[in-house]
């Protein structure tokens, strides 16, 4: 090798080596620096600043949550900002943090966030108990209460979900920062509520799904809202309980009976939305049928017999029995299978008259005793004539002594 080529070498590596030392940075504790993540270990990521050695974050100060890896943090080739912890040249011993520096930037965002009541998507970081845990920045915490518009038992599967929440309480002397997603669904709830009550209409008909059973009634989801149909309304024949009729996540078909905006009520009807009993019925009776029914109600004046479902029929008290009936629970009872004859069917006004004792053969009458021959009356026409002769007589006979004193 030439002089001349040695000594260009030198030159060279003179060069590199002044241009690597003005592009050195010089820190000290409590600096905020850039650098790129070159590495990422279990428990840390190291990081190139242009400094003489990189950096590393140990995993407590990648997060303001418990991480149980480095890699869910950051990725190799990231850029970041961090603030220096300690720095020992002597052991090339440089240690950086993350946390720190999105916690001061939180704050104020946090701030912003809760003071214009926005809503943004955290990704859930830990479960705990009462709750879940979100990076914010800082540690974001949601109560069990604010996690969903119902009652949750099990929040297993919530973390690394993403949802959305708004900051429902922020505290920077304490560190504390509450979270709610519920805030936000129930405002999304209200917002479609709205929305859909505004399409309906009353006696529309519509798809829908049983969410809950009440013992008045049965709540039904019809695109995100629920209306209720009151146990009468669930079906033509009678209903002790919702459960007897329908269950949990049965689909069923509704018609809107009445809508109210302002209380955000709507009344459904399952048997609005079925053909009525009558309607069958029409085709099904006729006067002088003999039908077979169950007694359902009894009442001082007669029984109200079921000969179809949904279709109820009178049996007056005077049509019970052939003999006298003084009341109608002398001779039924409810539940009671019977025979009875219609006697007259008008389902237009839906009204049926039953008789149970024209379906039973009157009991032979007794024949009716004979009387006894009156006598014949006595002419006692001589006797009186002889009387009222014996009494017949005249003043002057009675009184004429006296009579002559006055002559």
């Amino acid at each position: 090798m030439s002089e001349e080529t040695k000594i260009e070498e030198t030159t060279a590596a003179e060069t590199i080596s002044q241009d690597a030392l003005d592009n050195f940075v010089s820190l000290k504790k409590g600096d905020t620096v850039k650098g790129t993540i070159v590495k990422i270990e279990d428990n840390q990521a190291t990081v190139s600043l242009g400094y003489k050695y990189d950096g590393v974050i140990p995993l407590r100060e990648l997060s303001s949550v418990q991480l149980d890896n480095a890699a869910t943090a950051v990725q190799v080739g990231q850029e970041v900002e961090l603030k220096v912890v300690s720095i020992d040249d002597e052991k090339e011993k440089l240690v950086l943090s993350k946390r720190a520096i999105d916690g001061e930037k939180a704050w104020e965002e946090l701030q912003a966030k809760f003071d214009n009541s926005e809503a943004f998507d955290v990704v859930i970081a830990d479960v705990v108990k009462g709750g879940l845990v979100a990076d914010v920045g800082v540690r974001g915490f949601i109560p069990a209460s604010m996690v969903e518009r119902h009652f949750v038992e099990d929040f297993s599967d919530y973390k690394g979900r993403s949802i959305k929440v708004k900051v429902k309480e922020i505290d920077r002397e304490n560190n504390k920062v509450i979270l709610s997603a519920k805030e936000v669904l129930e405002a999304d709830f209200e917002a479609n509520k709205q929305k859909i009550i505004a399409s309906l209409e009353p006696g529309q008909e519509l798809e829908g799904t049983v969410q809950r059973l009440t013992p008045f009634g049965a709540f039904i989801d019809i695109g995100g809202i629920d209306g209720l149909v009151h146990v009468s309304e669930i079906s033509w024949q009678h209903v002790a309980h919702p459960k007897d009729a329908v269950s949990e996540g049965q689909s069923v078909r509704v018609k809107v009976l009445k809508v109210d905006p302002a209380a955000g009520k709507i009344s459904l009807s399952m048997k609005a939305a079925q053909p009525g009993p009558w309607d069958s019925a029409i085709n099904s009776f006729n006067t002088g049928d003999i039908v077979t029914g169950t007694v359902r109600r009894i009442v001082d004046f007669g029984a109200f017999i079921e000969i179809a479902p949904g279709v109820e029929g009178l049996v007056h008290i005077s049509q019970i029995a052939h003999r006298h009936v003084a009341t109608p629970h002398e001779v039924l009872k409810e539940g009671q299978e019977v025979k009875a004859k219609i006697l007259d069917f008008n389902p237009a006004q839906k009204r049926v008259s039953l008789s149970i004792k024209e379906t039973e053969e009157a009991p032979e009458q007794a024949p009716r005793a004979e009387r006894p021959a009156r006598a014949p009356k006595e002419d006692h026409s001589a006797a009186i004539a002889a009387n009222n002769q014996s009494l017949s007589f005249t003043l002057g006979e009675r009184f004429g002594d006296k009579l002559s004193k006055f002559k």
